[in-house]
């Protein structure tokens, strides 16, 4: 029973930063999820595959692991810093570039 720790990435469609500062807790699948025959429907016996928990700081995500006997993993996700342009400067005067269509 590997449990990951790890900061969710932003939501392609989201433009701010909502829901990316919480570290969550998911445990790695124990068995593989099997095809139903009949419905053809996917489906697994595993029901740790449905806990998901959400820590404020990732020592706390540690030390609920650690607390409790259970084997984790921490990935860290590299943040990106993105420049800040505004609208306005598309037509600025002093452009380094000619502004066209």
């Amino acid at each position: 029973m590997v449990a990951r720790i790890y900061r969710p990435a932003r939501n392609a469609m989201q433009s701010g930063k909502a829901k990316t500062h919480a570290w969550v807790l998911d445990y790695e699948p124990v068995r593989a999820k099997q095809v139903e025959p009949l419905m053809g429907y996917t489906s697994t016996s595993d029901m740790r595959q449905q806990v998901r928990l959400k820590f404020e700081t990732q020592e706390q995500a540690v030390e609920y692991c650690q607390r409790n006997g259970i084997a984790f993993e921490v990935e860290e996700t590299p943040r990106i810093a993105r420049s800040k342009v505004s609208y306005s400067d598309n037509f600025r005067y002093d452009r380094s570039q000619p502004w066209t269509h």
